[in-house]
């Protein structure tokens, strides 16, 4: 059953599109990946599902609720972490889960229960007494996230969750994350890391200049690619010849592509290459070229974004907000 439906959504701003005929869907209680760089219009669909922002035309269904005719049907069914979190640094962690419950009409001995079970889920139960600005990057996007999980949601949009978090921080997350999905969540992840969308996604879509190039599961597009990069690596004295020489011999090899040379080096794309070794090395030996190294590598998302695009996905690190800038201010 799918619990997100999108169909040739477009959303403009002016002679921008930034959304640009958009269709897919999330089947419930799976992790979606939505990938793409800066600018390519994932935080405008995500808005545009979470109510916003309204799209331009097309349509968008979010637990079988129309995100256009029924706002309020769609925002308590869903949680949300936008991109810089939404915390108030003058209230304790735990203030801020309950004020959160109470906004979505939860009573405040319910917000109050729920809001200590899921600081204690998020490891926050032991700091959730102090003032969120005292917090680190860390601990403000858990805190973040526990927000977003409250009203206990059928769907979880989070956009960019770990973006400026350590790579400690971002394995913690990517944690939390399996657990809720494990639990039953649909979870709407946008990222630019191409190794958190491996690591949690189920089904995944990128997402270039407003339109969606490529879509499936990691495993079927890492496929897609054309098999696993071989590179062979040859001693050093080796000439231009020799590499020539090596060239040649992989593109012998019956399934070989993209054979090409980077300085003393050959790589090559040939499928099932794992199971292929020996073959590879009797084809190099016959030449009479000495190797130094061989290194096989899977397909990676890195490789299917650049074959899809045309370009490599730059990540751009957001710093976290500042402690002053989380507070509230004072009349």
């Amino acid at each position: 059953m799918a619990l997100i439906e999108v169909t040739d959504l477009y959303k403009s701003f002016g002679d921008v599109r930034a959304v640009d005929g958009v269709s897919f869907a999330v089947e419930e209680g799976t992790i979606f990946g939505f990938l793409g760089p800066n600018g390519a219009g994932k935080t405008t669909t995500i808005r545009i599902l979470v109510t916003l922002s309204k799209q331009t035309s097309g349509s968008a269904f979010v637990a079988g609720v129309d995100v256009s005719s029924d706002p309020h049907g769609v925002r308590s069914r869903v949680g949300y972490a936008a991109q810089a979190t939404g915390i108030d640094g003058d209230l304790t962690g735990y203030e801020n889960v309950v004020l959160q419950g109470r906004l979505h009409g939860m009573s405040k001995r319910e917000a109050s229960e729920e809001a200590v079970r899921i600081l204690e889920v998020i490891s926050l139960s032991d700091v959730q007494e102090r003032r969120a600005g005292t917090y680190s990057g860390g601990m403000a996007r858990r805190l973040d996230l526990a927000q977003a999980l409250i009203h206990r949601p059928s769907v979880l949009f989070l956009d960019e969750p770990t973006t400026g978090l350590d790579p400690q921080n971002r394995h913690a997350m990517w944690q939390y994350l399996k657990e809720l999905n494990d639990g039953g969540m649909t979870i709407f992840l946008t990222t630019q890391y191409m190794e958190e969308a491996d690591e949690l996604a189920d089904d995944l879509a990128i997402i270039d200049q407003g339109k969606i190039v490529v879509e499936g599961s990691p495993g079927e597009l890492k496929r897609g690619v054309g098999g696993d990069s071989v590179t062979l690596t040859l001693r050093p004295g080796s000439g231009p010849d020799d590499v020539a020489s090596v060239a040649g011999a992989l593109e012998s090899l019956v399934g070989a592509d993209r054979v090409k040379t980077i300085d003393n080096a050959v790589v090559a794309h040939l499928v099932d290459g794992s199971s292929r070794i020996a073959e590879i090395v009797r084809a190099v030996d016959a030449t009479g070229v000495p190797i130094g190294r061989l290194e096989l590598a899977e397909p990676s998302l890195d490789q299917v974004f650049l074959k899809h695009t045309g370009s490599r996905l730059r990540v751009e690190e957001v710093k976290p907000a500042s402690r002053l800038s989380r507070k509230r201010r004072r009349t």
